[in-house]
């Protein structure tokens, strides 16, 4: 896995990127960045496809300027992927965001997931409108902690959305 908003990819090669995306439209493609930075600079010299929906990882509060930068970015459904979450979030704005998924680490070293985190997180989402989807607790495995959240499986996804 690499990340496609990196400073050393060229914006040349992104916009292949996403011609490759723009001729495949059967597909819905999710690209994921940690450099939300360059991903808003670039953001207006890219032809963005209606399939590709754009992520920024936010996993504690120290990264939640990077929802900001995701906000001006014209893809059809952007995206904040909060795992694994490793601290609480905070008071964030979901303005201009359609989805938000959460999810503990996984891995012989996972570090715990806090329910307040999580649950502070969908209730945003729910207060904000915006869908929300739980992958799950983590553990030593994925699936060790399960995937309910009150007793309930948070499925949801965003719909498709005009920029």
């Amino acid at each position: 896995m690499s990340d496609l908003f990196h400073d050393d990819v060229p914006i040349e090669f992104i916009g292949q990127v996403f011609e490759v995306i723009r001729n495949t439209p059967q597909h819905t493609y999710q690209v994921l960045t940690k450099r939300a930075q360059r991903l808003s600079r670039v953001a207006g010299e890219l032809d963005w496809p209606s399939n590709l929906w754009m992520g920024v990882s936010v996993e504690s509060r120290r990264y939640t300027f990077r929802i900001d930068h995701l906000r001006k970015v014209p893809a059809a459904v952007r995206f904040v992927s909060a795992e694994p979450l490793l601290g609480p979030l905070g008071d964030f704005d979901l303005d201009g965001i359609h989805w938000v998924i959460a999810g503990g680490e996984s891995g012989a070293n996972a570090r715990p997931l806090e329910y307040e985190w999580v649950a502070d997180i969908r209730d945003t989402c729910t207060s904000a409108k915006v869908a929300f989807f739980f992958k799950q607790w983590g553990g030593r495995t994925p699936k060790a902690g399960g995937r309910e959240l009150d007793g309930e499986l948070w499925d949801q996804l965003p719909m498709k959305t005009a920029s």
